[in-house]
Formats: structure tokens, C-alpha cells, sequence
């Protein structure tokens, strides 16, 4: 069973040795990383005084688990060599354990080691799969589908072939931020060669019904892609049951290192993509460059953990996202939760607080580690174009916090950021003239305001 830390304990996740902890902690340099080296750095970290805030933005990026850096460790240290040397032994070490990763990332996704390209990251591998295929079949077919509401390497990428002179369809979802099935059927044309639609919403977490969308795509004969950057080791996938032909894969968001990701490419039916940039040819001339071992083997190591321990995570953090969710709402009124009740997953919980204004309210929870549905422009602040896709109120939209709930956040974490949330909320309604208002039964939208 998984060991759990305390906020107190988070940046142990995230270790940085200085000479004298590293000298004692004696066997830090083999292959293995104990707990009393964990409370080396939590008496160094008390030492300095270093009050941390807790940690609920999971869906931004995840500690890294202490197993995965206890793999990667001797390949930033003693088994260096290319992966993509093949004269000699320290090659041969490397390619090996870079093969072993390219295992475990299929394994966690039911595909074949041979289709997993490793890459930087998910952006990187979203753009590969979109950009690559759209250019490959760009002779026969230049039309392209995604949604409105998924993540912003998606929608830029598609913009850069539109102005290529791709056509690209833009569909809205539902006020649950489900997408309609009927209108995505509809909105296939015999020259669609692409529909990219995200597995789970990296904003209010609402899971696409990725199965149905794969059997459309693969009866009307389009490539279908999914950035499931929010779903790998999260909940079970099957690329081959869910007809995906392209998914893109991220390391940080499941306990692995920054800076690696994956993209899983289908060879039969046959996927072909254009690659993005010319090299050495590696990762079947898809993706030129050389893999870093360390990072490769950080990601196998974390989807090989993720794959032995997904239905305890997923029980436990439902539990959790439950407990946080009825505390907040069983005292505060006037709280909706965006996006579906039912089709999400429970990890990524957004909340809209009414008349409250989110940015107030995440300066006042400075303890804990949060994001706001809305997004700061370098002019202006706007509401998330996520929450404005599902048809929330502007006001609503500004109001939202997202709470990210993840493998090593306690219920004593939970607590505490429920009754800070309740205590903050009720504080910042106590100070607004529209709170006022609305307890003494007048109907807001029914007033006519002027500007001066």
C-alpha cells in the first residue's frame, strides 16, 4: 500500500540534496532512497523555517513520486551513455532501459511498445499528432475537428492549419461540457482527416465518452486523436476497445518527471503523420533527437505504478473529492459545481462561488495551492474560455477555483482547505453589496444598471 505525506511533507516529493544532507544520507547514491533521508530534508526545511502551503492543484502537475526518482537515479548518474549507441555497452544499458520504459507506457494504455513515441511533453505530442497528420494526408483530405473547450496547444495548433488553408471545425459542448454526439457525427465531411477531443478536461474534469467517439470516427474512416494528458493512470484505457488511433501522454501529471511525455501512434490500421522536425531519425523517424534515458525511464517507471495502484488512487481520491465537496456545499449556499456531476473524473473539482470574486478568494486561501477558472491576459482578466464554452454566467465564470485532489493529498489536507474555503467565502460575501442584496430577496438580474 502507498505511503501518504502531509503538506508538511510535499517537498520531500521534490528533493533537492545539499552536500551535507546527501553525505548523510549514506545510501543515497545506490539504489534506493529511505524515509530517514525523507526526514533529513523535513528537519533542514523546519531548520530554515519554510512554511509551504498545501498542495491542491493536481491537475496542473504532480509531485514526483519518491519510486520514480529511486529508477531514474542511476541513469543520471552511473549508466549515461546514448541510448542510440550501438557499438558498445553503455549503449546497449541504456536502450535497454529505454525499452523497458517504451513496455510500461504500453502496458499502462493496452498498446504495443512499438507504438509509443517518446517526446517532451504533451504539447509537443499534440502537436505532432495534429499538425503530422493533417500535413501528411493534406492532398486528399484538409479538414479538421476539434472542440471548443480543449487545452490551448490543441486550438493553437489547429489555427496554424487553418492558416495553411485547412479548414477547421470548432464544436461547442453542452452546458455538462459533454460533447454531442449527433452534432459531431453531423459535422464529419468525406475530407475530414482529424478529430482531436480531449479524454478528461483539464479544467472542470468532465470525461469525454471517448469509446462512442472512437467507433464514429473509425465507421466514417477519420484518424481519430485524444489528449488524455489528465487521464493516463487515472482511469483504465484500452486504445484499442476506445478506437483511438493517436493519444498524447504526459509525464508530470502522473507523478513522473517534467520534460518527458509520450505519444501513442496506432500501427494497424496505420496511422502516418509528418514529422515535426529532421534529425537522426529515432523513434521511428517520427520524432528526431535523442531520448533522454533518465526521463524515459522516470516515465515507464511512473505508469508501471500508476498501472499497479489506479484502483486504489481512483477509490481513494473519489473518497476524498466526496468528503471536500459535501463539506463545502453542505454550509455554503450558492455554489455550483461546472461540468458534469456524473462523467468527470473525481480528482478535478471546479467550483463556482456566487458573489465572489475567484481571484479575491484565492489571495485569501494564500495556504493553499489553488488555480482560478479564470485566465489573466497581459490587458485584461477574462474568464476561462473553458467555463464560457459550457454557458456559465460571466460573473459565475469569475468566481470559479478549481481543487485538484491527487495520490499523496490527506484528508487532513481536505478538511482544512474545506473549512478555510467555507470560513474565506462567508468573509468575502459578508463584504459585497451583491451578497447584501440578494439576503434581502432582490432579484439581480432584474436590475437595470448604468455606467457614469
Amino acid at each position: 500500500m502507498p505511503v501518504f505525506f502531509t503538506h508538511n511533507q510535499r517537498s520531500k516529493l521534490t528533493i533537492s540534496f545539499t552536500s551535507q544532507m546527501a553525505s548523510e544520507c549514506s545510501n543515497f547514491t545506490s539504489h534506493s532512497i529511505d524515509y530517514h533521508c525523507f526526514l533529513l530534508i523535513k528537519k533542514h526545511e523546519l531548520e530554515k523555517d519554510e512554511l509551504r502551503p498545501l498542495y491542491m492543484d493536481f491537475q496542473a502537475t504532480t509531485p514526483m513520486d519518491p519510486r520514480v526518482l529511486d529508477a531514474m537515479l542511476p541513469y543520471q548518474v552511473n549508466y549515461y551513455g546514448n541510448p542510440h549507441s550501438r557499438t558498445h555497452a553503455f549503449g546497449w544499458e541504456s536502450e535497454s532501459a529505454m525499452e523497458t520504459a517504451r513496455k510500461q507506457v504500453a502496458d499502462l494504455i493496452g498498446a504495443d511498445p512499438r507504438e509509443i513515441i517518446f517526446t517532451s511533453g504533451a504539447t509537443e505530442s499534440n502537436n505532432m499528432a495534429i499538425k503530422g497528420v493533417s500535413r501528411f494526408y493534406q492532398t486528399k483530405k484538409r479538414h479538421v475537428i476539434t472542440t471548443q473547450t480543449e487545452h490551448k496547444c490543441v486550438l493553437d495548433s489547429c489555427r496554424v492549419l487553418e492558416s495553411e488553408g485547412f479548414s477547421v471545425t470548432y464544436l461547442p459542448v453542452q452546458t455538462n461540457g459533454l460533447l454531442d454526439l449527433e452534432l459531431l457525427e453531423a459535422s464529419i465531411r468525406p475530407d475530414t482527416s482529424l478529430l482531436s477531443v480531449m479524454t478528461i478536461n483539464n479544467e472542470i474534469g468532465v470525461k469525454q465518452p471517448i469509446k462512442e467517439i472512437g467507433q464514429i470516427c473509425r465507421s466514417k474512416g477519420v484518424f481519430f486523436h485524444t489528449d488524455a494528458a489528465q487521464a493516463v493512470g487515472k482511469i483504465p484505457i484500452n486504445v484499442t476497445d476506445w478506437k483511438v488511433d493517436l493519444m498524447s501522454i504526459s509525464g508530470h501529471k502522473i507523478y513522473g518527471p517534467k520534460g518527458v511525455g509520450a505519444l501513442y501512434v496506432r500501427r494497424r490500421p496505420r496511422v502516418r503523420l509528418e514529422p515535426l522536425q529532421s534529425g537522426g531519425g529515432q523513434e521511428r523517424g517520427l520524432r528526431s533527437g535523442t531520448v533522454p534515458t533518465p526521463l524515459a525511464v522516470g516515465l515507464g517507471a511512473a505508469c508501471s505504478i500508476a498501472k499497479q495502484e489506479l484502483e486504489y488512487d481512483h477509490h481513494r481520491v473519489s473518497m476524498l473529492a466526496n468528503r471536500l465537496v459535501q463539506k463545502i456545499m453542505s454550509e455554503l449556499p450558492d455554489v455550483i459545481m461546472n461540468g458534469d456531476p456524473e462523467q468527470r473524473y473525481p480528482g478535478c473539482i471546479n467550483l463556482s462561488f456566487a458573489y465572489v470574486e475567484g481571484e479575491s478568494l484565492l489571495m485569501a486561501l494564500k495556504d493553499v495551492a489553488l488555480s482560478s477558472g479564470s485566465a489573466c491576459t497581459s490587458a485584461s482578466l477574462e474568464p476561462s474560455y473553458v467555463l464560457r464554452a459550457i454557458g456559465a454566467d460571466e460573473d459565475l465564470a469569475h468566481s470559479s477555483i478549481r481543487f485538484g485532489i491527487g495520490r499523496f493529498t490527506t484528508e487532513e489536507e481536505v478538511d482544512y482547505t474545506a473549512e478555510k474555503c467555507i470560513l474565506q467565502v462567508s468573509r468575502l460575501r459578508e463584504m459585497s453589496p451583491l451578497w447584501e442584496m440578494v439576503q434581502e430577496g432582490i432579484d439581480l438580474k432584474s436590475i437595470k444598471w448604468t455606467q457614469h
